[in-house]
């Protein structure tokens, strides 16, 4: 099996080409070791990150910036953000606070990536 595809790790964008023989994987294309890495996992199993936002229930923060705190499987994305879009935050959390332990059973928690909540109210002044 062969696939062309774009590295994602770094601004270059390689073109890369990987290939899967008989389980031997094997990458070209790639200026960096990061991109070795990128295309190997890419043919074992893809991951990604997920940068999303909550809804609360403060009307001066309506919604809360978040994110998973490490890669997830790429199949998973639509059930962590079916997961995400069901929150309502009722508590000022602040940055780092997790919102979603174990975002559908893989190992990622949904953390908050802003204070503001936890801010005193400048609006108004």
């Amino acid at each position: 099996m062969k696939k062309t595809m774009i590295c994602i790790n770094c601004p270059r964008g390689c073109t890369l080409e990987v290939k899967d023989e008989n389980g031997e994987i094997s990458v070209s294309g790639n200026n960096c070791p990061r991109g070795e890495k990128f295309g190997r996992q890419e043919m074992i199993q893809p991951m990604r990150t997920i940068a999303s936002t909550v809804r609360t229930v403060f009307d001066e923060v309506p919604v809360l910036p978040c994110r998973v705190n490490r890669e997830i499987p790429r199949e998973k994305i639509p059930a962590v953000m079916h997961a995400i879009n069901q929150v309502l935050v009722k508590e000022r959390i602040g940055r780092g606070d997790i919102i979603i332990k174990d975002v559908e059973h893989t190992g990622a928690d949904v953390i908050a990536t802003s204070s503001i909540l936890k801010e005193e109210d400048t609006y108004g002044v």
